[in-house]
């Protein structure tokens, strides 16, 4: 019988692991999260590293499943929202704590990697930003913003040096970013899942909660062969909504993006890259790469309101490769996939409570691997400790983000912003 194909590299690559078994018969405990994302596996994990262990995750498909298994691994400090935007709407002191907290979630990642010898292929060697114009202002501008008021230094790159690591003429000078890494993120999803399970934590793949509501002093929660009463409930589920709670499913837009991965390059990679650090550069429809350990060259970008098929995001990614890199017409692409991130209006995390035991973690599109975490010690700290640190985004509430009228709204802006970098670029020659 001929085999369905592969949905993405980080699938086919994925760490063998025996599955969770689905939830069966009715269970009682303490906290209950909905999601086997990033998101939700930091809060679990993050609740047993405190002593917590009467915790349940329920997980709709597989671990990591949504964006936290398809994403580009790239792992960095910041949020979708821009520095400065931060900076205009908090403030120094409180734009620096919140974005301190993503500088931390780095070096967390780190130390869980190790602690837990999670086998995810990390790639400690930092991130390029390239610029795409000529023009360094924009570079220029955000160096000193992060040095001024983010206590982070980056590191110039003059072209004939970023032209030495990259070699492709498309990119004028650079930043380096020294605190950054890339990785597996589907094999590390997997890791955060089986650390938490090793303290304790239950996990259920294949468990869909179809309803959540209130019963009695706990939460209950309905799948097609479970009951699960909790005394607080976290939903983590992104882009994938679990339609349990309609406020919080209206927050946010999830929003889909394009990843693909070519052939093994052997020797041809060293045509391309001469560094081990990731790259992305300075265009809002940027373009993001890594080069992979067995010498695949993982490429991703674009937005769009939808899914694409594997030939569609093929045929659109190839031709972004190719601009950059002429030197790999002719290449093969082994895999592609697309998949949906979560997005608020507000291009910030919401992380929130009802104050009655329900609480949330999503919206993190586009920076996921170091904002999830910080989110689940956050979410973690305040189940277990009562720990008021999470209201630090009490200004990124749940905003209705105007279904559907938002996805309009949302590609429209998308293709406004790539129309004034197409023009720019036009302009420059």
């Amino acid at each position: 019988m001929k085999q369905p194909p592969v949905p993405s590299y980080y699938r086919a690559t994925a760490t063998p692991y025996e599955t969770y078994v689905p939830l069966q018969g009715r269970q009682e405990v303490r906290v209950a999260v909905v999601g086997g994302g990033y998101a939700g596996l930091n809060v679990v994990l993050g609740l047993a590293e405190r002593g917590v262990r009467d915790v349940m995750l329920l997980e709709r498909e597989q671990i990591g499943f949504g964006a936290s298994g398809r994403n580009g691994g790239f792992v960095f400090a910041g949020y979708s929202l821009g520095e400065q935007a931060l900076l205009d709407q908090l403030g120094a002191a409180r734009a620096r704590s919140l974005f301190g907290l993503t500088t931390a979630a780095v070096q967390r990642i780190r130390e869980r990697v190790e602690q837990y010898a999670i086998a995810c292929d990390v790639v400690d060697e930092g991130v390029i930003w390239a610029n795409w114009f000529r023009d360094p202002a924009v570079l220029r501008e955000r160096q000193q913003l992060l040095a001024t008021h983010y206590d982070t230094q980056w590191d110039w790159l003059p072209q004939d040096s970023l032209r030495e690591r990259v070699n492709s003429g498309r990119y004028a000078d650079g930043l380096y970013e020294r605190n950054a890494l890339h990785l597996h993120p589907l094999n590390y999803a997997i890791g955060l899942a089986a650390a938490a399970a090793g303290q304790g934590v239950c996990i259920h793949e294949n468990s869909d909660v179809w309803r959540l509501r209130r019963e009695g002093a706990h939460w209950r929660l309905d799948t097609a062969h479970g009951v699960v009463l909790a005394e607080q409930v976290v939903l983590a589920c992104g882009g994938y909504l679990a339609g349990l709670q309609r406020s919080i499913d209206r927050s946010v837009l999830p929003i889909a993006t394009y990843v693909m991965t070519t052939e093994p390059l052997g020797p041809r990679l060293d045509t391309c890259l001469r560094t081990r650090a990731a790259v992305y550069d300075s265009r809002f429809a940027f373009d993001y790469y890594r080069p992979l350990a067995d010498t695949r060259l993982l490429w991703g970008g674009r937005i769009a309101i939808r899914n694409r098929s594997p030939h569609a995001v093929k045929r659109l990614l190839r031709k972004d490769l190719l601009r950059v890199f002429p030197q790999l017409e002719g290449v093969n692409i082994d895999y592609a996939w697309s998949g949906l991130m979560s997005y608020a209006r507000h291009q910030m995390p919401q992380l929130g409570s009802d104050g009655n035991g329900l609480w949330w973690a999503q919206a993190f599109g586009g920076h996921g691997l170091a904002p999830t975490c910080a989110a689940g010690e956050l979410l973690a700290a305040a189940i277990a400790e009562d720990d008021p640190a999470w209201r630090q985004f009490a200004d990124y509430g749940l905003v209705s983000a105007g279904k559907p009228l938002g996805f309009l709204a949302a590609q429209a802006s998308y293709w406004w912003q790539e129309s004034r970098d197409w023009l720019k670029t036009r302009l420059e020659g």
